[in-house]
């Protein structure tokens, strides 16, 4: 069966040829950065609310700073409240 994963090669090539990286190396940078770009708004909810908390915030400050974050995203979602958001987390 054929891979259908879309082929990222020039992406690559222009990395080995702009910067010090090897292949491999560039290969793995594009992979993480398109992982993460790939991170449903969920997801990225969920994983700054943890980052956040463990950095000592709390929760008011932490809402806060996500509804400032989620527009800045490659694809912004549509404005989610604060309520909308702490659903997210907690359910």
């Amino acid at each position: 069966m054929l891979d259908r994963r879309p082929s990222h090669d020039d992406l690559v090539d222009h990395l080995v040829r702009s910067t010090a990286l090897q292949r491999g190396e560039a290969a793995r940078v594009v992979f993480d950065v398109l992982a993460y770009f790939d991170e449903s708004t969920e997801e990225f909810v969920r994983r700054r609310h943890r980052e956040l908390q463990a950095g000592g915030s709390v929760n008011a400050e932490i809402f806060e700073r996500i509804a400032a974050e989620l527009p800045h995203r490659a694809v912004a979602p549509p404005e989610l409240s604060l309520r909308q958001l702490r659903r997210i987390v907690y359910g």
